[in-house]
């Protein structure tokens, strides 16, 4: 490998000649050889449209030529493209405040830039003045790690909801309607607290779940709202020195028109430099959403356990083998990947709003790991519930005869009889059917608390499902 001289503010440096970071990337990618957690592609692409249309705004303020706005909203498409991969390789475990990162992406684009000028970045000595793009005085522009990070990570988080984790939560909320349809007619066992209760519809049970992804959508599109407001133009602490009037405005309308989302200018920079009640907002609502997917795939391997000496009331997909000494064996497993992943968002969100906390005075100084454990989250629901509707969901089909079986041996269908016989009575026909093992009919039949007839016409499951 060779290497070329770069210089910064503290001298200099040996770079690999072929990537296009400057000193201070390689300071940092030395001095930080912490874990194997990278800063995400995700708020790599979000910096380089923040950085495109922080140039946008520069040259229409009259602060940037036409050469190296051009050049730098060049170089910016080609880290959009993809063109750069393997240019960002910065730890997590770095500054708080994420300056590195940006210095990253300044010094990448810097160094394209030049390229696509005709320089030479590589030996800067041999360039002409007019065809040098300098990280901070032309890239940087009107801005400070200080604004940049933080509005990256909102646009990161507004992007990868809106495009990423809605639209596969929707999916699941499509699929679990579909199945509440399909399933309307069976009537089954409920259950509270782990024993029998009075029937409702397998229908109704997965209407409930469906009823939960959709509650869960609304929680994050609320959540959502804060995190629009983008603190670009407060630079180093929330003054908007070097910035021209006008600068995060202008940010928030060329991301808007590029991006298609909605993006506003933080009407307080103090706010969007050193807080992140925003995401810790929206992280309660993944973690919601968690709680309910763990609720939701705990009862459907409920329901599918067994299939013999369990409640088997559904049939889920066989998608492997599940055991390695056990022939035949199929496991719940996408429903196993489903509360795992629920458990880590959880975790993340513990973890965000400790970072959040920890604020002091005009910055908040735990930004990296903020974003990395808030892009988990939203990857992993949105991966988990593509996965989990695909898989397992729309593949699940009822075990009607198990149903039928588990509803007509329920006790709790005593309840019916409560208006005609009374509460005490009732509860007699149901703890001597069970001490006697009787069915309900018999136990209140030889009990004389009602007729035949009566028990025929108070005892019907089809009655229970709705109010009366």
């Amino acid at each position: 490998m060779t290497y070329r001289i770069e210089k910064d503010s503290m001298g200099e440096v040996q770079v690999p000649d072929e990537k296009y970071w400057g000193a201070q990337t390689q300071r940092s990618y030395e001095n930080f050889r912490i874990g194997v957690e990278k800063m995400p592609a995700e708020i790599t692409r979000a910096f380089a449209l923040l950085k495109q249309a922080c140039a946008v705004a520069n040259h229409k303020f009259g602060k940037l030529d036409d050469r190296r706005f051009d050049a730098i909203n060049k170089a910016c498409a080609d880290i959009l493209d993809g063109k750069l991969d393997g240019n960002f390789p910065l730890a997590i475990w770095q500054t708080g405040s994420g300056t590195q990162s940006n210095m990253n992406m300044n010094e990448v684009i810097a160094n394209r830039a030049t390229e696509i000028l005709g320089g030479n970045f590589r030996n800067k000595a041999e360039t002409p003045k007019e065809n040098l793009v300098h990280p901070n005085d032309h890239v940087n522009m009107s801005q400070s790690s200080n604004d940049t990070f933080p509005s990256a990570l909102h646009i990161m988080t507004v992007v990868e909801v809106s495009n990423y984790l809605l639209p596969r939560l929707e999916n699941l909320e499509k699929a679990l309607d579909k199945k509440a349809e399909e399933f309307a007619g069976i009537i089954k066992n409920g259950r509270t607290h782990l024993q029998d209760a009075t029937p409702l519809t397998l229908g109704q049970e997965f209407s409930g779940y469906a009823s939960m992804i959709a509650h869960s959508k609304k929680h994050i599109e609320a959540a959502l709202e804060s995190c629009r407001e983008l603190a670009i133009g407060g630079t180093a602490v929330g003054t908007g020195l070097n910035a021209p009037k006008g600068f995060g405005v202008e940010i928030a309308s060329i991301l808007t028109e590029k991006t298609g989302l909605k993006f506003v200018d933080a009407d307080n920079k103090y706010w969007g430099l050193t807080s992140h009640d925003a995401l810790c907002v929206l992280q309660g609502a993944l973690a919601g959403l968690a709680a309910d997917l763990m609720k939701m795939a705990n009862d459907i391997r409920w329901l599918a356990s067994g299939p013999r000496g369990g409640l088997g009331e559904i049939n889920i997909p066989a998608n492997e083998p599940g055991s390695s000494i056990m022939p035949g064996k199929v496991n719940p497993t996408q429903c196993e990947a489903v509360t795992m992943v629920a458990v880590q968002v959880m975790a993340n969100a513990t973890a965000i709003n400790m970072a959040a906390s920890q604020g002091n005075f005009e910055l908040n100084v735990f930004k990296p790991v903020i974003a990395y454990n808030l892009l988990q989250s939203i990857r992993n629901l949105a991966d988990v519930m593509e996965s989990f509707e695909i898989h397992c969901v729309t593949g699940i089909t009822p075990n009607e005869g198990r149903i039928k079986e588990l509803m007509e041996r329920s006790l709790m269908l005593v309840t019916a009889l409560s208006p005609l016989v009374g509460y005490d009575n009732a509860a007699k026909i149901a703890k001597y059917a069970h001490k006697e093992n009787l069915s309900l009919r018999e136990a209140a039949l030889k009990l004389e608390l009602c007729t035949e007839e009566q028990f025929s016409e108070y005892v019907d499951p089809s009655k229970m499902i709705h109010p009366q």
